[in-house]
């Protein structure tokens, strides 16, 4: 019987399960910057190793601010690669931004009666692997107040897959792990972990960052965040 839920944030809530490498990159086609897959991927990686290394991200940015940094980061990678021009990286940067914003909002808003619904019958969770403001991200699209509380790895210096960050957020819901239901896009990183606590799972399914991760299956799988309705 599920007494809990502890809900990961991006990926989940803000893109359907898909990765935001793939939200990003259909974003660079929608606005128009040219560069291949491949180098674009690199440029991802990049940005967030970037973010991990230097406090780039500020705990009162929303997530319209985060993107516009995060995108800047990425296209003056590129941009030293040779791959855009320098010139343009401002305004591009703003542009991507600005498309991933309005999709993340969309999502969100597909959320958001799902979370008030089941914020009225259980405590609610956040779990996340984020850079240290995802409490504002949360207030900005008006969702925190469906959140009893938020574990995130920048503030408490643990990341998924380390199932502590799960098993700290069980603890705040103050209930057995096997009555807390998790819910997250990442099997390797929301899913199996939170397994291995005890805990009931439901893995929100999109385009993963690699093609293994895409071909893998679990018995608890759900295509959309409404779909959680049924579970419980």
């Amino acid at each position: 019987m599920t007494r809990g839920i502890i809900f990961d944030y991006g990926g989940t809530l803000d893109s359907r399960g898909v990765h935001w490498s793939e939200v990003i990159w259909a974003a660079y086609q929608r606005v128009g910057v040219k560069v291949d897959k491949e180098r674009f991927r690199e440029a991802y990686v990049y940005a967030e190793r970037e973010l991990a290394r230097v406090r780039h991200i500020l705990p009162n940015d929303d997530f319209l601010s985060l993107l516009q940094k995060k995108m800047r980061i990425e296209l003056g990678w590129l941009a030293t690669q040779g791959l855009v021009a320098a010139a343009s990286v401002e305004d591009a940067a703003m542009a991507v931004a600005t498309d991933c914003d309005a999709q993340a909002r969309e999502c969100i808003d597909e959320a958001r009666p799902v979370l008030e619904s089941l914020s009225g019958r259980y405590p609610l969770m956040l779990v996340s692997n984020f850079y240290g403001n995802v409490d504002a991200v949360l207030r900005g699209y008006d969702i925190r107040h469906f959140f009893k509380g938020i574990i995130e790895s920048a503030v408490v210096g643990v990341r998924k897959p380390n199932p502590t960050l799960f098993k700290l957020g069980v603890d705040a819901l103050e209930l057995p792990a096997a009555s807390v239901l998790v819910v997250g896009d990442s099997l390797k990183k929301d899913i199996l972990p939170a397994e291995s606590l005890g805990c009931q799972v439901l893995w929100l399914k999109g385009k993963g960052w690699t093609a293994e991760e895409d071909s893998q299956s679990h018995p608890h799988t759900i295509t959309c965040i409404g779909q959680v309705l049924e579970y419980v």
